[in-house]
C-alpha cells in the first residue's frame, strides 16, 4: 500500500467537504424557519417557490398556527419528556439505533477489511469497497424519485426484507465454505460482492435518509429542534459503539455476524409493522388528530386537550 495514501484520503475528503459549503451559501430558507422569525410574507413567497403553485394559502395558515402554537411553549425539553412527547422521541431513538444495527456503518467503514477476512486480495478488497461506495451514493438518487410516491412504511418494509435477504444469504455462503479453506473461491466472493452491494443499496433508498426524514415528521414544531438534536446525539453515539465493536464481534462472531445483524433487521421489521405511524403527506398541526390519536398503540399517550386542531377553513 502506497505510503501517503492516507494523505489522499483526508485530502480527497475535502471535495465533498467543500460541495457542502457551496450549497450552504446558496439554499434557501424554509418557510418554517422564515414564519417562525416574523417573517411572514418572505415565507409565503417561499412556500410559493417550493410548491411551484399559487395556491398555497391554506397550507401557509397551518404553518402559521403551528408556529403561533410552537411559540407558547417555552420550555421544550420538559414538553418532550411530557406523556404526549414519548411517542416521537421513542421512535427518533429507535429508529437511529435500529440505523447502526443493520451494519451499514460496519460495513462502510470495514469493506475493506471485511472483504479481505473473506479471502480477496488486498488490491480487489479495495476496489470492491469502491464499487460499494458507489452503489450507496446512487442508491441514494433513487429515494429522490420515490419519496413522495411511496409510503414510508411501505418503504422500510420493502428494504428490510431487501437488507435481510442479503445478510442471510451472506452469512449462508461464509458458514458453509469460509470455515473449511479460509478463503472463497471467485465465484462465490462475486456473489459476496452482489449481496453486499444489494444490502447497501436497500438502505441507501430507505433507512438512510429515512431515519433522518421521519424525525422531522413526527415531532411537533415546538419540539422539533430539540427532538432533532436527540435523534442526531443518538446517531452518532451508536456509531462511535458499533465502529469501536464490531471488529471485536467479528473476530469472535466470524460469519455469525451476518445473522446478528439480520436479527436486527428482523425487528425493524417489527417495529414498522407494529409502531411506526405513515407520515408521508400529512401536515403538521394534523399529526395529533390524525396520526397520534388514530394509532393503536400511540393513542393511550395523547388526552383530548393535548391535541392540536387544524384551524378551520374559511
Amino acid at each position: 500500500m502506497h505510503p501517503t495514501g492516507w494523505r489522499t484520503s483526508l485530502g480527497l475528503a475535502t471535495v465533498p467537504g467543500l460541495v457542502i459549503l457551496a450549497g450552504s451559501i446558496i439554499i434557501t430558507e424554509s418557510p418554517l424557519s422564515l414564519v417562525e422569525r416574523g417573517k411572514e410574507t418572505e415565507g409565503k413567497g417561499a412556500l410559493r417557490k417550493y410548491r411551484g403553485v399559487e395556491e398555497i394559502d391554506a397550507e401557509f395558515e397551518q404553518i402559521v398556527a403551528a408556529c403561533e402554537q410552537a411559540r407558547q411553549v417555552k420550555h421544550p425539553y420538559l414538553k418532550l419528556l411530557g406523556r404526549s412527547g414519548i411517542p416521537p422521541l421513542f421512535i427518533t431513538i429507535t429508529i437511529q439505533i435500529f440505523q447502526q444495527y443493520t451494519g451499514i456503518n460496519a460495513i462502510m467503514f470495514y469493506a475493506s477489511v471485511l472483504l479481505q477476512t473473506m479471502g480477496f486480495k488486498s488490491d480487489m478488497s479495495l476496489l470492491s469497497s469502491l464499487v460499494i461506495g458507489l452503489v450507496n451514493v446512487c442508491s441514494n438518487f433513487m429515494l429522490i424519485y420515490v419519496v413522495d410516491r411511496v409510503e414510508r412504511r411501505k418503504l422500510l418494509l420493502v428494504a428490510c426484507v431487501q437488507m435481510f435477504i442479503s445478510q442471510v444469504g451472506i452469512g449462508v455462503i461464509l458458514s458453509f465454505h469460509l470455515p473449511e479453506t479460509g478463503t472463497l473461491d471467485q465465484s462465490l466472493a462475486g456473489v459476496v460482492v452482489v449481496l453486499v452491494c444489494t444490502f447497501v443499496m436497500a438502505f441507501a433508498w430507505s433507512w438512510g435518509p429515512m431515519g433522518w426524514l421521519i424525525p422531522t415528521e413526527i415531532f411537533p414544531i415546538e419540539t422539533r429542534t430539540v427532538g432533532y438534536s436527540i435523534a442526531v446525539s443518538s446517531n452518532m453515539l451508536f456509531t462511535f459503539v458499533i465502529s469501536q465493536t464490531f471488529l471485536s464481534m467479528m473476530c469472535f462472531l466470524k460469519y455469525l455476524i451476518f445473522f446478528f445483524f439480520s436479527t436486527w433487521i428482523l425487528v425493524m421489521g417489527i417495529f414498522v409493522v407494529f409502531l411506526l405511524p405513515e407520515t408521508k403527506g400529512m401536515p403538521v398541526d394534523l399529526m395529533g388528530v390524525c396520526v397520534w390519536r388514530q394509532h393503536p398503540v400511540w393513542k393511550w399517550f395523547f388526552k383530548d386537550d393535548e391535541v392540536r386542531v387544524a384551524p378551520e377553513k374559511s
